[in-house]
């Protein structure tokens, strides 16, 4: 088969769509042969050296992928060769054939036209599965409350605001342009910040009466750890999932202590199996039945050939997109 490999750690041109031995799954696994993969900041991270997979994972990038079954490993029931599928993967996903736990295979959602094609369906195992496991099976968002996203716009964030609002919380985004926060709208969202130009605490509040939000779902890390605080409501949750703006923060402990509040960090790639499968068996019961009525879709910003996923990788770093890019085999 082929696959993306990393020559070195590097920028984009280190991507190489390379031959390599195929995989073979082993006790609980199934082979899966792939349409589909997309690209997740992850993919960058892991591309510059600094985000290295899981022991025993693919050496490879790409923590989602679509497409069908080829082959069952042993101790596999409930699936059958030439099942379409999409799955959360530790790596592997930027290749022709990937190896995954049975666990953590979905099947290709239903929507009201009919089955979900596996190009759209590879946008979604990875945003569906962090979103869910956090904004609602961590942080307990509620009907009525409030949830501010930071990079709305972003796969992640195109998600948080289609299920925020399909539980029926109200929803704060922040974004880098006006037309992102306009597309942000167009899914659902009620609260619209120019984080260059606005200050998300003085919004998220002034929008609240005061109040602020309840779930903080937050991909930057250091950077906006005492904002956070300041936006946060009396017994608020933040989840920090991203470090896009630094590892290293002060952290108020009077302030959050007044709200009663938390701050935690999660990580979905290294999670063991069982923990994913969780988180998956989760996503099957609440959200495939959201995508079937027509309330939640995988938001496509485009499609890139697989070999060339460097250019992909460009348009990430560039912040030059809405929703999932998505590599075709």
């Amino acid at each position: 088969m082929h696959a993306i490999t990393i020559t070195e750690p590097g920028g984009p041109d280190v991507l190489v769509w390379t031959e390599v031995d195929d995989p073979v799954p082993g006790d609980g696994e199934v082979l899966v042969e792939v349409a589909a993969g997309a690209v997740n900041r992850a993919d960058i991270l892991q591309r510059q050296g600094f985000y290295d997979p899981p022991p025993g994972a693919s050496p490879y990038p790409g923590l989602e992928c679509a497409g069908r079954i080829a082959e069952l490993g042993p101790g596999v029931g409930g699936w059958k060769a030439g099942d379409g599928v999409c799955a959360l993967l530790a790596g592997g996903g930027y290749a022709q054939k990937v190896v995954v736990p049975h666990g953590q295979l979905l099947p290709l959602p239903d929507t009201p036209d009919g089955p979900l094609d596996p190009v759209t369906a590879a946008a979604l195992p990875e945003v569906v599965c962090t979103v869910w496991s956090n904004v609602f099976m961590h942080a307990k968002l509620r009907p009525g409350e409030t949830l501010l996203v930071h990079g709305g716009a972003s796969g992640i964030g195109t998600m948080a605001i289609q299920l925020a609002k399909a539980v029926g919380a109200r929803v704060a985004v922040t974004a880098g342009s006006r037309e992102k926060l306009e597309r942000c709208a167009e899914l659902g969202a009620d609260v619209l910040i120019d984080y260059r130009e606005q200050d998300f605490a003085e919004e998220v509040r002034a929008a609240t009466g005061g109040r602020g939000a309840d779930v903080i779902l937050d991909i930057i890390g250091a950077k906006y750890l005492e904002r956070n605080v300041k936006a946060l409501a009396r017994g608020g949750r933040i989840v920090v999932i991203g470090l896009q703006g630094g590892v290293k923060g002060e952290l108020n402990l009077g302030a959050l202590l007044a709200k009663c509040g938390t701050v935690s960090a999660t990580s979905l790639r290294g999670r063991p199996p069982g923990e994913k499968a969780e988180i998956v068996a989760a996503v099957r019961e609440h959200v495939w039945p959201l995508i079937a009525a027509g309330r939640v879709r995988a938001v496509v910003d485009r499609t890139v050939p697989m070999s060339n996923a460097s250019r992909a990788h460009r348009v990430l770093e560039e912040s030059d997109h809405v929703g999932k890019v998505v590599l075709t085999v």
